[in-house]
């Protein structure tokens, strides 16, 4: 038999190949459609119907295939629960991105992630999972994103993520783990988060330029944005003279001779002194007024009178009742002193007495102003005041000083405990000092007047914009602007609960919410039920108020993680949770949401504003779900506050597209290398 010819020999292995070629890819598709079936079996076996033999593989709710083989697996908010299965994700090793966030998954992550080398994306965020984190992760070379918070994580943080070359978004907020921040060198690093676990210790110099919000809830770090440590000093400047060895005062003995100073400098030195001695009989002048000027408490009293001052026991004219249940800074205005004749008449009273606690006499201030005091009673007395409104513990007022400065001051009702239990419990609140918490600047006490001093914000309450006017001119408030709110209440209460475990907000209303120019949000008025004797009874009976609860002086954190539920639910559905009833069966709010939702997912619930934004529908199911958990009727069912903050940031991750968007990549186009 005659040879093939070489060019017959080559065409007909090319024919065998092509060929064979649909086959083998046949195999590698029927390899991931049979690991994908064993996902389905072990944790969704009725949460993916569309996963059958009837629909082809890379039909599949969620599956993304290239030249035959499964890259992609996104099943956010599919209802899986369960273990993943040992052996089934690491057959689909064409695998790119994989997606599970927003589901029940438990337990640990499997070994065989191992072989999917390449990944780029790992989204498993808001789940069960728990354990340490594998070492079979770190050999994920490609890996580009990873996201595991808010799972249950434990352990210390494994320096094996320096392994992951390529790891630019790294998130491991809302866990457990432990120990202190390893040195992280990841030079494409940009995204990082670990807040809210249990970690101490130093933060480690190459993370140091990341934002406060990657550190917060971890009440045992510091370094970098979150202050510096015990016993660091801040750094010099680079370059400065002073952090060089051998600097200018080195050249000076190296050179053996002493550095004359210049008449520039003499001039500047008698200057100086000049300026030194004027300063001192300045301050030598404003001693000697103002101690000439003590006696005018009395006066102020008269001036008052003179005025035609009322105590505030009358109310004054053009006072809107209802002011603080709208969100408090829409009250009318009142032509009345701070506190008036009331406080200067028992302050005069005192000193005409010449006893007393000093305490009656002047304002007692926390934080930064207690070395410096901005101001003190008198000029206090002396500012026009606006009514804000009237709440269960009293009156609110804005005050104006003659200088322009404007604070809020709450005249407090129905506290009659002694003045050492008062101090006591009054520290207590003025020693919460958070960004996100409306701060107790000072204090007045006496045995018939009560005030507490807060910082003034001027945007009002998120009740009065969520309920106020909404007339055509009235620019609606969006789901950004919301979901911003959320995000920051729930943080100011987290820190409030994190600074004991007894510690709660105890009063968490849409009123107690305030908003900067900025319409960024402070948590306010916390703590002020401890401050109310046995025999206070509000007036009526909140809707935000969880129904274990029978003692307002004993508010757990539970029971504000409900409040914050049905605050939640007023931000989603625009209703009022302090009205009874919100619909003709007399349910109230979460009730009213409950029965709703267990119908099917439906437009009736969401605030008509929020209707407009298509595009974060299922961010705003997500919200809605967290407040049915945080509402529900047995506290232990009910997350943490820190939880339900580590959730907030998750949705709204997902909804504004880059984190600081961790799923910017992942659940749009797959990360670039």
């Amino acid at each position: 038999m005659a040879a093939m010819p070489a060019p017959a020999v080559g065409l007909a292995v090319l024919a065998l190949l092509a060929a064979a070629l649909p086959t083998l890819l046949a195999d590698d598709l029927n390899s991931d459609a049979q690991a994908l079936q064993a996902l389905r079996s072990a944790v969704g076996r009725s949460a993916l119907p569309s996963w059958n033999s009837t629909t082809p593989t890379c039909q599949w709710q969620g599956v993304t295939c290239e030249n035959g083989r499964v890259v992609e697996l996104r099943l956010p908010g599919a209802g899986l629960m369960g273990s993943l299965p040992s052996g089934a994700l690491g057959n689909l090793s064409a695998l790119r991105t994989l997606s599970l966030r927003y589901n029940a998954l438990t337990g640990p992550i499997p070994d065989d992630v191992s072989r999917l080398t390449e990944l780029r994306a790992i989204y498993f965020q808001h789940n069960g999972f728990s354990g340490e984190v594998p070492a079979s992760l770190f050999g994920l070379k490609n890996l580009v994103r990873l996201d595991i918070a808010d799972n249950k994580f434990t352990g210390e943080i494994s320096p094996d993520f320096n392994k992951l070359i390529r790891l630019g978004t790294l998130y491991l907020d809302g866990n457990n783990f432990t120990g202190e921040i390893p040195k992280l060198d990841l030079p494409a690093l940009e995204q990082f988060n670990v807040s809210y676990n249990q970690l101490n210790g130093s933060i480690p110099t190459k993370l140091r330029k990341m934002p406060k919000d990657s550190f917060l809830g971890n009440t045992g770090l510091c370094g970098g944005p979150l202050g510096l440590c015990p016993g660091e000093t801040a750094e010099t400047p680079a370059g400065s003279p002073e952090s060089q060895p051998g600097g200018a005062g080195a050249a000076d003995i190296g050179g053996g001779k002493k550095k004359k100073l210049s008449g520039g400098a003499i001039a500047g030195i008698a200057i100086g002194c000049v300026f030194g001695v004027l300063l001192l009989l300045a301050l030598l002048f404003f001693l000697c007024r103002k101690k000439s000027s003590a006696p005018r408490s009395a006066n102020t009293v008269e001036k008052g009178r003179d005025l035609g001052m009322e105590p505030l026991e009358v109310e004054p004219k053009g006072q809107n009742g209802s002011a603080a249940g709208a969100g408090g800074h829409n009250g009318a205005a009142a032509a009345v002193a701070v506190p008036a004749a009331a406080v200067a008449g028992t302050a005069a009273a005192g000193a005409k007495a010449g006893g007393g606690s000093t305490g009656s006499k002047k304002l007692i201030f926390f934080g930064p102003m207690a070395a410096a005091p901005p101001f003190d009673l008198e000029d206090l007395l002396r500012a026009s005041a606006e009514v804000l409104g009237k709440g269960a513990f009293g009156t609110a007022y804005k005050a104006v000083m003659e200088n322009g400065s404007a604070v809020a001051v709450k005249r407090l009702k129905d506290v009659d405990l002694p003045e050492p239990e008062f101090r006591e419990r009054i520290a207590a609140i003025g020693g919460v000092q958070h960004e996100l918490v409306v701060p107790l600047r000072a204090y007045y006490f006496s045995k018939d007047e009560k005030l507490l001093v807060y910082d003034y914000m001027s945007m009002g309450s998120l009740s009065a914009l969520l309920h106020g006017n909404r007339a055509s001119g009235r620019t609606p408030l969006d789901w950004e602007t919301r979901s911003a709110i959320a995000l920051a209440a729930a943080r100011g209460v987290a820190h409030i609960h994190s600074t004991g475990p007894t510690a709660s907000h105890g009063n968490i209303k849409s009123s107690n919410v305030l908003l900067t120019k900025n319409y960024e949000a402070r948590v306010s008025d916390h703590g002020l039920p401890t401050l109310v004797g046995p025999s206070f009874s509000p007036t009526r009976v909140s809707g935000y108020r969880a129904p274990e609860v029978t003692d307002i002086r004993r508010v757990s954190q539970k029971a504000d993680v409900y409040s914050f539920g049905v605050l939640l639910l007023e931000m989603l559905t625009g209703k009022a949770p302090t009205h009874a009833v919100v619909n003709e069966e007399g349910l109230d709010l979460p009730r009213w949401v409950q029965s709703v939702v267990r119908e099917e997912w439906t437009a009736e619930v969401f605030d008509q504003e929020l209707l407009r934004y298509q595009n974060v529908e299922e961010e705003m199911v997500q919200l809605l779900q967290l407040a049915i958990d945080c509402s529900a009727q047995h506290p232990d069912r009910r997350p943490t506050m820190a939880e339900v903050a580590t959730r907030i940031d998750e949705i709204r991750r997902s909804s504004l597209g880059d984190r600081q968007t961790p799923d910017s990549a992942g659940e749009g186009d797959e990360p670039s290398l």
